[in-house]
Formats: structure tokens, sequence, C-alpha cells
């Protein structure tokens, strides 16, 4: 039997990656795997009574050693904030690339505190910050320092100690640019040494609040336990600096989704589940209630979702108690037939990752599959004509060139750069300035444009003839064609337009990176939590895959 991948006109709706959920694919945890057999080591540790110092903590494999440097800091209440535009914080760290000298050190103490005012250099892989949970850093370092356990009630509503507000690399602010990396063998997954930096930084959060604790109270102190550690990750706050990198990236945003679709197939696909794929989903499934449960939020958008969630898993449960059978040809195929027609996008999806989690063999080939060299696919195919244009735009856009463009709510908003911090922003076409600022990402619109442009010129026309009029659609020309071999590349939605959720766009991004608890502030930006539950560094040898939904046992 061969099952169609699914249509990339209902894959790539914003309402329905918003309802993407992490999986396999997602990057911390296909990090974790591919580095559970490196060495690790704490390098330095040099943190005064209240935790303030350097430490350096390393990951080293054959020849090849990553060291990630800390540098924590004094600050005021008044000071913290989880906002880009915030100037201190209480922690903040690089990758180095290789084993720091005391001379780099010296270097980075200078510079990484200052974020992007400083500079780094090509040794330095990535860069980033972060802010405590006070109210949970503080009652962990309280207890421990009475030689007690932190309630593990409370430290749950949080789930973390510390909170990043971005991680850096490629270049910026003279960090180490990619093509003196990308062909490195431990690192060709895409943001791999961006988990790599989070996840030595969790290790951190650890060994800070024993310190202090231990330096409070030195005769009473206890450590963290190990397994309430296991059930703490990284928080992390993301605003619109993330969203157009998905625009900006079409071939790369194709290779994750389509890695997703085909995994999907595959296992539809598979006429005999083993008894024992058949189990681990069913007890993957059974404990999803359990995080669930404890996936807290304000948001009443993101609380109807979760409830929403919580309704059809449990009809799910309920339809496979009464008499699903795995032993049927092709069960998961019909399981997932079965979903799309009961339940919704929230539901479904998280589906779609519980069933990735048994095959390891359909799973980790496609994983090497979700880099790409994006620019060999820049160049515009200036040989080919308008009926060629013409054809891809009504196949692959049908949706997107109904839109009526001359309405206001579709034209509602508009993306520009924040002259101060150089980061994307959104902002209503009609009530805010700037709009002659606006930013290419407006795709949909401009595809609209050009296909009404392109709606009176002969079919014989080149596209490079048609270029040299038409120079201002040259980056939707390209776009359209890309779309002619990757077909999950472009959005199927208006992202100017009234009813757009940013949001969508942000948990798309950090469903693959392996984000859970996703907390909306407001509908343009979120804290979530990466890591929770993983092993330890100390653990990795003994790496358990399912780790992601083991944190509340």
């Amino acid at each position: 039997m061969e099952v169609q991948l699914r249509d990339p006109k209902v894959v790539m709706k914003l309402s329905k990656l918003g309802s993407f959920h992490q999986s396999k694919l997602s990057f911390l945890r296909s990090f974790l795997k591919e580095f559970k057999d490196w060495k690790y080591k704490r390098d330095l540790f040099q943190l005064d009574e209240n935790g303030y110092g350097r430490a350096v903590y390393s990951l080293r494999k054959n020849n090849r050693t990553y060291s990630l440097v800390c540098f924590a800091n004094q600050i005021s209440d008044e000071e913290r904030s989880d906002r880009v535009i915030a100037t201190k914080w209480d922690t903040a760290f690089a990758l180095h690339d290789g084993i720091p000298t005391k001379k780099d050190l010296d270097r980075l103490y200078e510079d990484v505190p200052k974020q992007e005012i400083g500079r780094l250099s090509y040794k330095e892989l990535t860069l980033s910050r972060a802010n405590k949970s006070m109210r949970i850093f503080n009652h962990v370092v309280e207890s421990l320092s009475q030689g007690i356990q932190p309630n593990k009630d409370k430290i749950m509503e949080v789930g973390y100690l510390y909170r990043t507000t971005a991680v850096y690399g490629s270049g910026k602010f003279g960090l180490a640019d990619r093509f003196r990396i990308k062909n490195r063998d431990e690192i060709c997954g895409p943001f791999r040494l961006e988990m790599m930096l989070v996840y030595l930084v969790r290790e951190f959060t650890f060994d800070q609040v024993n310190h202090i604790a231990k330096q409070k109270n030195p005769r009473k102190a206890v450590e963290l336990d190990k397994d309430i550690c296991r059930n703490l990750g990284i928080g992390n706050s993301t605003g619109l600096g993330m969203a157009p990198f998905i625009i900006n990236h079409p071939t790369l945003l194709n290779n994750w989704i389509f890695a997703k679709e085909i995994s999907l197939k595959k296992i539809r696909e598979i006429e005999n589940v083993k008894d024992c794929e058949a189990e681990l989903f069913i007890k993957l499934l059974k404990k999803s209630l359990k995080n669930i449960t404890s996936w807290n939020t304000d948001s009443e958008f993101q609380r109807e979702k979760i409830f929403g969630l919580l309704r059809d898993m449990k009809k799910l449960i309920n339809f496979l108690n009464k008499g699903f059978d795995f032993k049927d040809k092709y069960s998961f195929n019909e399981l997932y037939l079965w979903c799309e027609k009961n339940l919704k996008d929230e539901c479904i999806e998280y589906v779609v990752s519980l069933m990735m989690e048994p095959y390891d063999k359909i799973i980790n080939p496609l994983i090497e599959q979700m880099s790409v060299d994006e620019e060999k696919y820049f160049n515009i195919p200036t040989q080919k004509n308008i009926e060629n244009l013409r054809n891809i735009l009504e196949a692959n856009y049908s949706e997107i060139i109904k839109i009526d463009f001359s309405k206001k709510e579709n034209n509602q908003n508009f993306w520009f750069i924040s002259k101060n911090k150089e980061e994307p922003r959104l902002a209503d076409r009609y009530i805010d300035h700037g709009a002659e600022l606006e930013q290419p990402l407006a795709i949909a619109r401009d595809i609209k444009i050009l296909y009404q442009r392109i709606s009176n010129i002969k079919n014989s026309l080149s596209i490079g003839r048609f270029l040299i009029e038409n120079n201002d659609l040259r980056h939707v020309v390209r776009r359209a064609f890309i779309s002619e071999n990757f077909p999950y590349a472009e959005i199927q939605d208006n992202i100017i337009g009234h009813q757009l959720m940013p949001i969508d766009m942000l948990r798309l991004k950090l469903s693959f990176f392996g984000a859970v608890k996703f907390d909306p502030r407001s509908d343009k930006w979120l804290r979530i939590c990466m890591f929770q539950g993983a092993p330890l560094l100390n653990d990795l040898k003994s790496f358990d895959d399912g780790w992601i939904y083991n944190y509340l046992n």
C-alpha cells in the first residue's frame, strides 16, 4: 500500500503549523543521541559565595573539544528583564571552539556579558544569556541550605531555574561564520551548537545552586536530588525575532517539514506493526496525559488548546480501548485516518509525533537530511518562460492567489527591523508609522502581485527578460521556482493579514528545536522549556530516548 504525502496546502497553514509538537526529529533530541558518547568535564569552577564568577564545561571526542564559558554576574531585581532590549543578565555564555586559554577567558570576560555591544572572535561559535527564575531559584537554594529538597510541586510549576532570552550563532557579533564549521560530521544537523550550549547551561544551573547552598550553610547543605535535576530544563523567552527565519529559509523549512511528512508516510505504510512498537506507542500516549496536565499557562488562547488536546487524547484512548487492534494490517494508517476524522490539529500533530517513537530506522536517516546548502537554490532559471512560472503559481499557490489584497484587513500588518535592536518587529499599517521601511516578508501579497503582473504577458517570454522590467519581484520569482522542487517551502497563509497569530510561526520553529510547554505571554512572544526530563551529563551513556515523556515520573 502506498500512502500519499499530506497536502502542503493543508500542512503549511499557520493554524496547522502552530499545532506542531516536539518529536524524534527535534534538534535537542537528536543532539543528545549524537553526543551521548562524548566525554564531559567541568574544567573550571570559580564562583564566590554568592555564585558569581566564571566556569568552563567541555565535551570532548577524539581531537575535538567544545567548551562552554560561563560568567555569572550580580544584578539588581530592577535590571532583570526577559526583553531582548535588556543590557544586563544574571549569566552570559559563549561556546568556545576548543579549550580556552587564560587569555581567552580574560578576553571573553570583557565582552561576553556585554552581548550585542561586545565583540567575539572566530573561536566562539554561539553566544547566549539567561536570567534566574528568582522565585524558584531562591526556593531551591534556601531548601538545600537547610538540608532538605525543594518542593517538587512548586518547582514543577515553572520547570527551570534559568530562562535564556537569546542564543546567537553564525557570524553574529563576530562569532564564527558557518562556513568554518559546516562540514564537521558531529554537527551536521541543524542548530547542533545552539542545543549544546543550552544543554551545558542546564548543567551549570545545578552546580550553581548546589554551590551557593553549600556556601550558605556548609555543615547542613545537601545537593539537589538527581531526579529533581532531570525534571528541570532551561526556560526560554522568544519573540518576533525568530519568526522571519522560517520565511527567509524556505529550503531549510521544507527539509524540516518534509522529514516529518516522509516519516509519517512510511509509518502509515507499515503493513504489520510489531507488538513492541504498538506497546511503546500506547505507553507514551498514556504518559502524555500526565505531561499535558503539567502544562501551565495564563494564556486563554493556549489553555483552550491544552484543554482540547486533553479531551482529544482521552477520546483517542477510549477508541483504542474499545477494540482497536494493532495486529490488523496497516494499523497505524487506520489510526491516523481515524484521528483526521475525529480529532483537532493540536492532538493530530501530537499523535504524529508519538507515532515516530518506535521507529529509529525510519527517523535517523531523515535527521541527516534536515540541513541544506541553501546557496545552491538561489539561482533563478532565467531560461524558463512565463508559462512555466504561471503553472507553478497556479499549482503551488492556488489559495494564496485567491486572497483579495485590496481589502484593508489583508494588508493590516507590516514587518520592519527595530532601529535600536536590529530585530524584526510587527506593526499596524494603519496606525503606526514606518511602513515605507517594510521588510520583504509579505510573500503572499507579492505572489499575488506577481500573478497579476504576468496575466497579460506572453507565455513564451523568458524569465530573464521578464525580470529586466520587473526586478522588484525577483525575490518571489525565485521562491516560486524553489517551490517547484521543495513542496513544503512556503507558508500557505498571509502573514500581514489581520488574523495573523505570530506565535504560530514561533511555535513551528520551536517544535523542531524540541521545546515543550508553550506559554504565550501575548500573540507576539512566549515562554517555553527545553531539555526538561533530559538525562544529565553523567547519564548520557545510559541513554533513554524516550526521556522527554518521563520527566514527571
